[in-house]
This record gives structure tokens, C-alpha cells and sequence, in this order.
């Protein structure tokens, strides 16, 4: 007589094949949920406003004022140009106005990633909209929805007076067109996504200020020309409370790392001691071509050349406005030389 082999699985092979199922399972779900979330994710951030409906009018006041202001006040073409690192405080090299093309990277400016200023000339926004570029400039998102990221100091810039700011686009509408291809830009994970969250939601223009109001209109000034963003140390990008304007900043250079000054009225360590006539003699001193610097000797990144340019009012304005700070005592090590 035969008799047929009956083999049955063990309990502990059930268990195991029964865990892995269970374990592919929530794996599973894990992965769907990751990729609805990524999903809705980008689909909500950046959180920008829809693109207003407004056409600037290009009257000859607004584009002076225009040119004055992204020439000297709020530096676009510090960030938006090529600029001469063979001189000191790097002159804008003429003919690259607004071509973009500047990189910050984790090298040159802690930025996890690289990323690349754009370029601003007409060859490059003459397709955009004034309602995008005003979108762009004061809540940092792009024509195409992307969330520009905060070097680009929008949020200063969403603190623009209206008139300033159709000033502004209506001389960039101006100036010379430059055909000149930029890299696009890749952050590190998890900026890649952090980066979508930081847009601001609205433009809120404050009412206008009279240059006779010298403490508010130099706080306004000192806002759009971005001073704090490099007059104030960060920790994890976060400004240190109690640092406001106190310098330390680093930007590493070929020659070392330079840090931003103490501005202020610390009569030790910022500008306590100088006087409204030093301070707008310091920037006026800066308006004819700067000397040569050699490749291991100091420099600087402050726009020294563009703000010179300023009017002395103006300088003046922002002068009374840092003098109205709390003092702040920081001795900054301007320069430190690599070995």
C-alpha cells in the first residue's frame, strides 16, 4: 500500500511569510502617502497671489527714478551683473548690466545647493508681464510659479512704495537686452522643498513716506537697499536676536573670508562716532574708479561703488536711522586671510 506524503508548513514559516506580506503592505501605503503628500504639497507652495492685472506707464520721471533706485539703492545689479573682483569693492563691469549669472553656492555664501542670479535684462523678462515681474520682485515667485529663493531679497523689496516699485519696472524695461544662458539652480534636499514655503503670500506696500520724516524715510531706504540682510549674523538662516545690524556676516572670497561691519551706533565697535558729514563723505569717497587689489589682499562685497551714487540726502536719511538703533557692542574681525 502507498501512502501519499502529506508535508504541511511549519508555524514559524506561516508567521514569517505572513509578516512580510504585512510589512510590504505598509510600505506600500507609506510610499503612496509620501507621493499624494509630495503631490498636494507642490500643488498648494509656493502660495502665490495671482498675478495682478496692472501695465506700468513709462513716463521719463519714473524711469530716472527707476534707474537711480536699482542703480544705487537696492543694488540689483550688484547681484545681476559681472562685476570686476581685480578692483576693490568689485565694480559692475559695464556691459553686463542685469545679464545675471552670479553663483551662490555653499562655498561662497552657505547656500545648500547653488544657485544662479537670473538674468533681468529684456533678452530674458521682455515676455513677462509687468503684473509678473511685480509678483516676482515683491513676494519672490517666479513667472512659471517657482519659488524664488531668499537671496533674492524680496522681502525687503515687498516693502517698496508703489511708485518706487513701478519706478523700477518700468526702467528694467529700459536697459539693454543681454542674450545670456544661466544654469538653473539645484538645492540639496531638504531646501529643495523648504525653498517653496518662504514666498510671501501678498504685495503690502506701506504708505508713502516724506524725505522730511528723516528716521522713517532712512528705515524705508535702509530696507530696500537690504542692510540688514548683511549687517546681521544668522544662525540656521535665522537672523540672532539682538544682532540686528551688528556685522559678522562671512563671505568667503579667493583671498579669505571677509565679515560685514557693526553699523550700529557703538561708539567703540559700529559708527557711534561718526559724524552724519564722515558718514556721506565714506560713500562719496567711492564714486571715481577704485584701485587695483591683488588676489590675497582684502576686498569687499559691499556695493561700495553703487551706493556712492546715492544722494547725499539719502545718505544722510539712512545715517539718522542707524543712529536710532540700539548700540550694539561687536567687534567684527573684518578680514581673515587663508593660509
Amino acid at each position: 500500500m502507498c501512502f501519499a506524503r502529506h508535508e504541511q508548513e511549519s508555524p514559524g514559516a506561516f508567521t514569517m511569510k505572513k509578516f512580510f506580506k504585512i510589512a510590504g503592505w505598509i510600505l506600500s501605503s507609506l510610499v503612496l502617502l509620501i507621493i499624494i503628500g509630495l503631490v498636494y504639497f507642490n500643488s498648494v507652495f509656493p502660495k502665490a497671489e495671482p498675478v495682478p492685472d496692472i501695465r506700468v506707464e513709462r513716463t521719463a520721471e519714473r524711469i530716472a527714478r527707476g534707474e537711480y533706485l536699482v542703480r544705487h539703492v537696492a543694488g540689483c545689479f550688484d547681484c545681476h551683473s559681472e562685476r570686476d573682483w581685480t578692483k576693490f569693492a568689485a565694480p559692475v563691469i559695464h556691459g553686463t548690466e542685469g545679464e545675471g549669472g552670479e553663483v551662490f553656492d555653499e562655498e561662497t555664501a552657505g547656500v545648500p545647493g547653488a544657485v544662479y542670479a537670473r538674468n533681468i535684462t529684456p533678452a530674458a523678462v521682455g515676455n513677462w508681464s509687468d503684473g509678473e515681474l511685480i509678483r516676482a520682485i515683491t513676494t519672490g515667485v517666479s513667472k512659471d510659479g517657482t519659488a524664488l529663493f531668499p537671496i533674492m531679497p524680496y522681502d525687503d523689496f515687498n516693502y517698496l512704495r508703489k511708485e518706487d516699485l513701478y519706478s523700477i519696472v518700468a526702467y528694467l524695461r529700459t536697459i539693454k537686452p543681454v542674450e545670456h544662458n544661466i544654469p538653473k539652480r539645484h538645492l540639496d534636499f531638504p531646501m529643495n522643498l523648504i525653498v517653496k514655503t518662504i514666498p510671501l503670500d501678498s504685495y503690502n506696500p506701506g504708505a508713502p513716506i516724506a524725505p522730511t520724516d528723516t528716521i522713517a524715510y532712512g528705515e524705508y531706504l535702509t530696507t530696500i537697499a537690504s542692510c540688514s540682510g548683511c549687517h546681521t549674523q544668522l544662525d540656521k538662516g535665522v537672523p540672532v536676536k539682538g544682532m540686528e545690524f551688528a556685522g559678522g556676516m562671512s563671505f568667503d572670497l579667493p583671498a579669505g573670508t571677509v565679515r560685514s561691519a557693526n553699523i550700529t551706533p557703538d561708539r567703540d565697535t559700529g559708527i557711534g562716532s561718526w559724524t552724519k558729514a564722515q558718514f556721506i563723505a565714506y560713500f562719496k569717497g567711492f564714486a571715481a574708479d577704485t584701485a587695483a587689489v591683488a588676489p590675497n589682499q582684502f576686498n569687499t562685497v559691499m556695493p561700495l561703488i553703487s551706493f556712492s551714487g546715492m544722494t547725499e540726502t539719502d545718505l544722510g536719511a539712512i545715517y539718522t536711522y542707524l543712529r536710532s538703533l540700539p548700540p550694539v557692542h561687536n567687534n567684527v574681525v573684518r578680514f581673515t586671510p587663508k593660509q
